[in-house]
């Protein structure tokens, strides 16, 4: 029965299946995190067009090397395995999609999702929605608020 298991792990590794893949990052301003979490700290960035090796996937992240040796977790939304390339044309472009909005589009949420929901709901008042969404908390305090509520992370 040995003899097979690692006639099996020798076949996986010979294949391919357990090597390192590269990938392109799609988003125009990419965060490395030190875990797989949107909670997690910051530890480095990538832009758009970068090439990254991921080292290893969980749960939606993958774990990533840069060229300079960096690593971090990123959400695999920000990840293609085709080569992008960012190219000059005759006008400005647009590079990608931010990191915040690959996480809005993850909700099915769009600036034109609410644009076509406040014209269907004129009389809703957005005062307070809106200033809701200005509104920011940093990563330590979010933490803090789901140790101390016992929630997962």
């Amino acid at each position: 029965m040995k003899k097979w298991i690692l006639m099996g792990c020798a076949a996986l590794v010979a294949s391919g299946a357990w090597a390192a893949k590269e990938m392109s990052v799609q988003v125009r301003d990419g965060q490395l995190r030190n875990r797989a979490s949107f909670l997690g700290t910051v530890t480095g960035t990538v832009a758009y067009g970068d090439r990254v090796t991921v080292n290893q996937t969980m749960a939606g992240w993958c774990e990533v090397a840069k060229a300079d040796g960096t690593t971090g977790w990123i959400h695999e939304s920000a990840l293609t395995p085709k080569r992008v390339v960012l190219s000059s044309g005759a006008a400005d472009a647009r590079t990608g999609a931010s990191g915040e909005e690959v996480a809005l589009a993850g909700k099915g949420f769009s600036k034109e999702v609410e644009a076509e929901y406040k014209k269907q709901n004129k009389d809703i008042d957005y005062t307070w929605v809106d200033w809701m969404g200005k509104q920011t908390v940093p990563s330590s305090q979010l933490v803090q608020f789901l140790k101390q509520g016992d929630l997962a992370q």
